[in-house]
């Protein structure tokens, strides 16, 4: 590596580029970084130009001489080897190679087995993710019998931490942390995941519980009763998954004898609990989010406060946060207040409960087919605030996407688990509906509601949320490629996208399926949302979110489950002088929010293969399954296809392309063929079709 002194200069003078390392999970040889310019990657050509940086980490490249630079050609969606030239491009890739790491992101713990070198003093440890080099593992670490009876380990997982890469070395050197068990298996492969991603699963320390309120069952003190908005006797409830034990968001809706509502969104105040500067904070900060796995949560914080004192339970006094609007049937916002309040949820209705009562406005619903419900509050009261919450929300979506919001719905795989092993039964689409789009709505509203006053009060020290654009050059070869196919997208801003896949688009099944397709394919060059401290950022406007096509926007209303929302919370406190005055600086806000951008990249990560996890045990036990997929892209020995009935995406690869018979002009009937010899671990019979000016081609592949 280079000296510091001489990255230093190097960097002042434009001589080398920093960034984030980012190695391809599918072609692990290929690693980019971002470009200053944010215009194209800058790539790393094979594993010694990463000069023994991980995954995730800071580091600092040097370009290589532009004779050593190569012209790829690459495939994008459907228009692989297949001769037309008119579907291929030429990106010229800045060839690059690490020359410093800055900062080691990596954890530097990885999941794998073992592998026996006969005259060895070390065993081989081969990581399940192969962007990291294989472990030469002394022999010591290894389980007592390992020499003599390796192969009974060869199915077993164990962690590895990696202590040494030598430089002259394509091995890295490490040492056996544990034993997981049986490679497959839902506990052992969770556990290598968690540890993989750094998400701290232990069980909070004793500090930390000193910090939990003493006397349970907790009351709320006199003293702080008195210094809040009473709200015990409205009608107040909550909309959530069904399985959900951390409740922290609740809504109201009152008629005003005007015509007119009174909405309210109202929040855990998480921050009455989490007390600055102590051990329960700086565990909290350091989690930074929580974990969602298929089958568990790892909390943020202690399970005392996350699904009891602080969770919104039902005919439960709770201490909370309300933002509430005076605002008209077409929601438009008349009046705003801020407060800390006590509310007093009347029932706690899940998804599924508010979307019967949505699609039944005139039914009459009866006590048991509901959870139970304070008696304060009749049934028929409940039903029709829900109703007059979905007429606002609709009124305030149709407003959002008029006015140049953007969503990208992906399809997202939910389980069913058996209740006593935790097993999944089976697997199915989750319905984003009605029900669902109510609460976004508002959460949406009183998220950008706070971002206004935290920023006004506090220009330089606001933590709030941005979406950057896409990035240039890839919306231009996504549109010179829709183009090609004669599929007219307009990629020029977020609402004009939404448009586009909106009008472009039937509602016949194929044409259902081509809109995922797309949507993945728009997906792509979209960049990560990210918290910021607004004092940092000189330019207003690098503030946008992309998007929702807003100027300002933060998280408020999850503070049991995001740590930033907790920082929002003490700055809205402190600026309607309802909470301690702030003792932070711009730099530690900034800090804070460049670690909950990795927490929260590394939670999605984990959520995904946790999701992949229990599909392939799914698969396994119940395969094999017939889906009709469609191809999303071809490549010279696989090719990529999104599975429609479950919405995975999966690379098949196959032994041996001998040729592509024909390409002709089919009906979207006579697509079908059956992927067999797949050196997938997960096999799937798909039923395909190709993308391709706006008609139905169907490539008929023969592989042995």
């Amino acid at each position: 590596y280079m000296t510091s002194e001489d990255v230093s200069r190097g960097l002042k003078r434009g001589e080398l580029i920093q960034g984030q390392l980012r190695i391809n999970p599918k072609k692990y040889h290929d690693a980019f970084i971002p470009s200053p310019d944010d215009t194209r990657d800058i790539f790393l050509d094979g594993i010694i130009a990463r000069n023994r940086a991980l995954n995730g980490d800071i580091v600092v490249v040097q370009l290589l001489p532009r004779e050593q630079w190569k012209v790829f050609y690459t495939p994008l969606l459907v228009h692989v080897i297949i001769s037309i030239p008119t579907l291929q491009y030429k990106p010229p890739r800045s060839f690059s190679k690490v020359v410093y790491i800055v900062e080691k992101k990596h954890s530097r713990a990885v999941t794998g087995s073992l592998k026996f070198l006969p005259d060895k003093p070390f065993a081989m440890f081969s990581p399940v993710d192969h962007r990291v080099p294989r472990i030469n593992v002394p022999l010591s670490d290894c389980p007592d019998d390992f020499i003599s009876r390796h192969d009974d380990y060869a199915n077993t997982l164990f962690i590895c931490r990696i202590t040494n890469c030598p430089a002259d070395s394509n091995f890295a050197e490490g040492r056996l942390a544990k034993t997981l068990g049986q490679a497959g298996e839902i506990e052992p492969e969770t556990e290598g995941i968690l540890t993989e991603y750094d998400v701290d699963f232990s069980d909070f320390s004793d500090n930390v519980l000193e910090c939990l309120p003493k006397n349970v069952p907790w009351n709320i003190p006199p003293e702080e009763m008195a210094k809040r908005k009473d709200l015990r006797k409205e009608c107040i409830f909550t909309i959530d998954p069904a399985t959900a034990r951390d409740l922290d968001d609740a809504l109201s809706c009152k008629p005003l004898p005007d015509g007119n509502f009174e909405v309210g969104v109202h929040i855990a105040d998480v921050s009455y609990f989490v007390e600055e500067g102590k051990a329960l904070d700086k565990t909290a900060s350091r989690r930074a989010t929580s974990v969602y796995l298929v089958q568990k949560v790892i909390p943020m914080l202690p399970r005392l406060l996350c699904e009891e004192l602080c969770s919104l339970n039902p005919l439960a006094d709770r201490l909370t946060f309300s933002v509430i609007w005076k605002i008209t049937p077409e929601g438009k916002i008349l009046s705003e207040w801020f407060g800390r309040s006590v509310i007093r949820s009347c029932v706690k209705l899940s998804y599924d409960h508010a979307q019967s009562m949505i699609e039944a406005p005139e039914k009459t619903f009866a006590a048991e087919e509901l959870p139970p419900v304070d008696p304060e509050h009749r049934i028929d009261m409940i039903h029709q605030a829900v109703l007059n919450l979905h007429s606002i929300a609709k009124n305030l979506r149709a407003q959002r996407f008029s006015g140049g919001a953007l969503r990208l719905d992906q399809l997202k795989l939910s389980f069913t688990l058996d209740k006593e092993t935790m097993m999944p039964q089976g697997c199915y689409i989750y319905q984003y509906r009605d029900s669902n789009k109510l609460v976004e709505e508002f959460m949406l509203l009183a998220n950008i509601a706070t971002a206004h006053r935290i920023y006004k009060c506090f220009p330089e020290l606001a933590l709030l949320r941005r979406h950057p654009p896409p990035k240039a050059k890839m919306v231009d070869e996504l549109q010179e490629l829709c183009d090609q196919l004669g599929i007219d997208i307009d990629l020029s801003s977020a609402g004009a996208l939404n448009k586009s896949l909106l009008s472009i688009l039937g509602n016949d099944e194929y044409s259902i399926a081509r809109k995922e397709v797309l949507t993945h394919m728009c997906s792509r060059p979209m960049q990560m949302a990210l918290y910021f401290c607004s004092g940092v950022l000189q330019e207003e406007k690098l503030f946008k979110h992309y998007a929702l096509n807003v100027p300002l926007y933060t998280h408020f209303t999850s503070p049991i489950r995001r740590y930033a929302d907790i920082i929002v919370h003490r700055l809205l406190a402190s600026s309607l002088n309802c909470g301690p005055k702030l003792a932070v600086s711009t730099e530690e806000v900034h800090k804070q929010a460049s670690h909950c951008n990795e927490k929260k990249t590394a939670s999605k990560r984990v959520q995904e293969l946790s999701s992949e996890l229990f599909f392939g045990v799914f698969v396994k036990d119940c395969g094999p399954l017939d889906s009709e997929a469609m191809v999303m892209a071809v490549l010279d020995q696989s090719f990529d296809v999104l599975v429609l009935r479950y919405g995975v995406q999966k690379r098949i690869y196959c032994k041996v392309f001998r040729r592509i018979l024909s390409i002709q002009m089919f009906s979207a009937t006579l697509a079908n063929f059956k992927l067999k010899h797949c050196t997938q671990t997960i096999e799937l019979s798909v039923t395909s079709q190709l993308l391709m000016n706006g008609a139905d081609l169907l490539a008929l592949l023969i592989y042995q």
